[in-house]
């Protein structure tokens, strides 16, 4: 094809895009149904001037439509990896592991029912098996291009929107490995294939595709890293990741070329925020958003061009046999919907969804690109039968023709009908107090900006007639929702939301002015999702849930903790803990700011009661937030103070940026002295960028060296005690000894906290202190409890090694000394010769002297007594 001609072509194309989406939204239909229509229109329009005999004159334009280089490898490494890797970029990743389950039994085990349903039912209907079941594979994946736009465009609950993006993602690899198989046979002629081989493939396309993703995504990051001033290079190195990923994974590994780019993508969804500058994080999201918005128009027009083509020589029969694969499908989907989802939630397996998410899930599962190109590809092939290109090429193409016509222009009404578009009760009794609210508030200004300017009486008095007319009619909504008598429970659960909203948008807010860092703002939006989630679902109760389970030791960090303490591997554990370390601060910061709101915008719009209530259960949050990090400061007393001094450093840099930009706008100062000043700041926010280290590693021989209490020993007796000394390691919450068991051994605090619990009181042990020593020294059954508060390292000396270190270290005895006094047990535990040989003489109790045996009650007979004897 002429340059030329393709160049005006390309440019025609981008035309139609830019006019096709205000078209879509003023005929309520979704963008992408729009797209194909377009290239439905081009591709049937350039075959009938072809065919016509009313002109010939535009034959040279349409035979270039028809001659366009559109192939399916085309569509699959051009279009394909941008889609996905532009929304694998934009997921909530840890939002999407809360429905995992589902997801991957859509991903994978819907993609093997379709693609049996589809093969059989096309085989009874008079189809070779082998060309059905490559059928059902084509049909069988939903297609990202066209699920992901349609379902961003609705007014759809976010979590059905995760299910469906994530299934649309995913199950291309399963969908492509069936395709590859059945196509296989096609081609070689064989009658009937081996499922059992087709499914042990996928481990090999998983696990290649994983690897090819990751590494290509790590060396992205560490280019970006080097890169770090250069944000164009940045971006272009970004643009590069999901070709490579894809190209590597098919070609070089025989691999999904999907698993691979989305990999790819979840790993700089992940990693990225936390190495990269936020400003340049929200750009490249911009320019992948802009690529793959041009890539999912050029894909949907450039397919839709096909479907005429496609269904040219379509028959009677190939409208039946299209039915057949579309009830198929319907049924294959019902069946993982209505019988296996709702098994794996009564099993505990699966998360439970709602039947009206499932009915839209059901109805949402469109089909689009992916589709047609690999219908194309069989198409293309040369050693496939041509009546089996036909039919595969007519049954692919209408099936999807009628997913995006019939469903795609009724997604939205089938939503509507569902109700999931409308606001929940709760929801449409706080928008109409926000309402009312606000109005009352944009009154008072609109009045006091009016006193300001010299305007006619009578244009304000009419305004303002027109206002309290609209305040009036929103006053009388919310009073309308306080007569129906809307409980606290409600109010309190509507108030909950909103704070949780609020705190949010602090978060986002801290993110941009850098107050908080990109790693740490991630973790703390995705802990604000569960409170929204858990307020809508639990009320105050969920809410509360939510607010501890941000503050638990997930399975990672016990993990970690088991690296650490089996294997000696410290690297993972100290950056989680430093993460916490950094996550607490910020929390702690975050959370102050919230009662501000309480007073400004909640109390105004639930009353007194409602806003005191917060109070309460956002202080808890607090208090719950100064207990974990009290227990990390007696764990790593330096560490916080250089963090908070990080923190300073930062605020000081953006408050010292927005001066000099607002002296710049200013015009106090130029372009040259500003890009000077701005590289100064750049360079030294690169050195408050990166954390301060963690160091958890624990030298046994050191530590002991460091400990006071055993100051006052010589290098024989330290090298001594390190060789008896034991170290443990356990983690927040665990319960290091319990109330009535015996006594062994005596615990010494190396790092960490812990809560001992005697007679109903709690005291807190920190670095350099011990416990345990009474019930050692008494040889009773303990009275305690102790728990670790922090993650901790214990030293630990049993029964025999702690009485011989107590005859050799003077500080030690006065340490046990001083732990018992004042205690019942005092004066039998400072009785005895380990503690008693340098004892001042107030604590040395004189030795007291034995008891004469007690009289009976009753004298025995003299004779008796003398008869015994």
């Amino acid at each position: 094809m002429d340059i030329m001609l393709l160049t005006t072509f390309t440019a025609v194309l981008f035309l139609l895009i830019a006019a096709a989406e205000p078209l879509a939204a003023r005929l309520s239909l979704p963008f992408s149904v729009m797209l194909a229509a377009v290239g439905i229109m081009i591709g049937g329009g350039a075959l009938f001037l072809l065919r016509t005999d009313l002109t010939d004159t535009l034959n040279p334009v349409a035979e270039s439509i028809l001659s366009l280089p559109i192939r399916s490898s085309v569509f699959l490494y051009v279009f394909l990896p941008t889609l996905i890797f532009q929304a694998t970029l934009e997921m909530n990743i840890r939002r999407m592991m809360d429905d995992w389950v589902p997801i991957m039994t859509l991903a994978v085990v819907a993609v093997v029912a379709a693609t049996l349903t589809i093969g059989y039912a096309l085989y009874w209907a008079g189809v070779p098996l082998m060309v059905g079941l490559l059928i059902g594979a084509i049909v069988s994946t939903t297609d990202p291009s066209a699920v992901v736009t349609i379902f961003r465009s609705l007014s759809a609950p976010k979590r059905l929107s995760r299910i469906v993006e994530g299934e649309s993602l995913l199950n291309d690899a399963a969908a492509i490995a069936l395709f590859g198989l059945f196509l296989s046979y096609v081609m070689l002629g064989v009658p009937n294939p081996s499922l059992a081989e087709a499914l042990g493939q996928f481990p090999g396309l998983i696990v290649g595709g994983v690897a090819a993703g990751w590494v290509v995504a790590r060396v992205a990051l560490m280019l970006m890293g080097l890169f770090g001033r250069f944000e164009t290079a940045q971006i272009s190195v970004s643009v590069a990741v999901p070709y490579l990923a894809y190209i590597g994974a098919e070609q070089l590994l025989g691999a999904s070329g999907v698993i691979a780019v989305v990999v790819a993508g979840l790993t700089l969804n992940l990693m990225g925020p936390g190495r990269l500058t936020p400003a340049f994080w929200v750009n490249l999201r911009e320019v992948w958003g802009l690529l793959a918005h041009w890539a999912g128009a050029l894909i949907f027009i450039l397919a839709a061009l096909l479907i005429p083509r496609l269904l040219g020589e379509v028959r009677l029969n190939d409208l039946y046999l299209i039915g057949v694969v579309v009830i198929a499908a319907f049924v294959a989907r019902a069946l993982i919907l209505f019988l296996l989802l709702p098994l794996l939630t009564s099993m505990r397996l699966s998360p439970k969804i709602q039947r009206p998410y499932r009915m839209a899930i059901m109805w949402g599962g469109l089909r689009g690109a992916v589709t047609l190109a690999l219908a194309l590809a069989v198409t293309e092939n040369l050693r496939v039968p041509v009546e089996t290109k036909r039919v595969v090429g007519i049954l692919a193409t209408g099936f999807a023709l009628f997913t995006l016509i019939v469903q795609g222009t009724t997604l939205r009404w089938v939503i509507g009908l569902l109700g999931l578009d409308k606001l929940s009760p709760l929801d449409r009794a706080l928008s109409n107090q926000v309402v009312a609210v606000a109005l009352q508030t944009v009154r008072e200004g609109v009045a006091s900006v009016t006193e300001n300017y010299d305007l006619t009486r009578e244009t304000v008095r009419s305004e303002a007639k027109r206002f309290a007319a609209r305040l009036d009619s929103a006053v009388e909504a919310a009073e309308a929702d306080d007569n129906a008598q809307i409980l606290d429970r409600d109010r309190i659960t509507l108030g909950l939301i909103a704070l949780a909203a609020h705190e949010r948008e602090v978060i986002v807010q801290r993110f941009r002015e850098r107050a908080i860092s990109a790693r740490l703002s991630e973790q703390a939006l995705f802990d604000a999702d569960r409170l929204i989630e858990g307020a809508r679902q639990g009320g105050r109760t969920g809410y509360q849930r939510a607010a501890r389970s941000s503050l638990r030791y997930g399975p990672a960090f016990r993990f970690a903790a088991f690296l650490r303490n089996r294997l000696g591997i410290a690297g993972p554990l100290g950056r989680m803990t430093a993460d916490r370390f950094e996550m607490l601060l910020g929390k702690r910061l975050i959370l102050r700011d919230l009662h501000g709101f309480i007073d400004r915008r909640i109390r105004r719009i639930h009353g007194r009661r409602v806003a005191e209530l917060l109070h309460e259960l956002l202080q808890r949050r607090i208090e719950a937030v100064e207990t974990a990090l009290s227990g990390l400061r007696l764990q790593f007393p330096g560490y916080a103070e250089e963090l908070e001094r990080r923190f300073i450093r930062r605020t000081a840099l953006r408050l010292e940026e927005r001066e000099y930009n607002a002296l710049r706008d200013d015009g106090l100062i130029g372009a040259e002295v500003h890009i000077q000043l701005m590289d100064d700041i750049r360079r030294r926010r690169q050195q408050t960028e990166s954390r301060p280290t963690l160091d958890l590693a624990l030298r046994k021989n050191q530590v002991v060296r460091q400990f006071p209490l055993f100051g006052d020993l010589d290098d024989a007796e330290l090298k001594r005690l390190g060789r008896e000394i034991r170290t443990r390691y356990v983690n927040a919450g665990h319960v290091i000894t319990r109330k009535d068991t015996p006594a062994r051994s005596v615990f010494f605090v190396a790092s960490g906290a812990v809560e001992q619990e005697v007679a109903g009181q709690t005291t807190r042990l920190g670095r350099g202190e011990m416990f345990g020593q009474m019930g050692v020294l008494t040889r009773r059954i303990r009275k305690a409890e102790v728990r670790a508060i922090t993650p901790t390292t214990l030293l630990v000396l049993d029964e025999a090694g702690f009485r011989r270190l107590l005859k050799r270290s003077a500080a030690l005895r006065r340490a046990v000394r001083d732990s018992v006094v004042g205690k019942v047990v005092a004066g039998e535990v400072l009785r005895m010769p380990e503690l008693a040989q340098d004892a001042p003489p107030e604590q040395r109790t004189p030795p007291t002297p034995p008891a004469a045996p007690p009289m009976p009650a009753d004298p025995a007979p003299l004779g008796d007594s003398v008869a015994s004897r």
